[in-house]
């Protein structure tokens, strides 16, 4: 059986481009419904080392949670794959979640 971080590591990775993930359901998806922040951690930890889509992760409310340099940069490359944001700053996870 897989452990939770490599168990994260395979769900990002197979995120495909124009779709997100939240937090809260990757870590459903590994069995562990309350580790949304164990997920946080583990994106920002690995996802230089394992050159994982991380930007595709966001928050249950569709927003981006990391701060302005990086938040920027996420917002960024999810525009370039076709995903939009609403005045809020928000993504429709209807129209974009997994």
């Amino acid at each position: 059986m897989m452990h939770f971080t490599e168990q994260v590591l395979a769900i990002v990775r197979a995120i495909p481009a124009g779709n997100v993930a939240t937090y809260g359901q990757i870590a459903r998806l590994c069995g562990n419904p309350r580790g949304a922040r164990q997920v946080s951690r583990i994106l920002s930890s690995c996802s230089e080392k394992y050159d994982l889509p991380w930007h595709r992760v966001i928050n249950s409310r569709g927003g981006i949670s990391l701060g302005h340099t990086h938040g920027d940069l996420q917002r960024a490359l999810l525009e370039a794959e076709g995903i939009s944001f609403d005045r809020n700053g928000d993504v429709d996870l209807e129209k974009y979640q997994l």
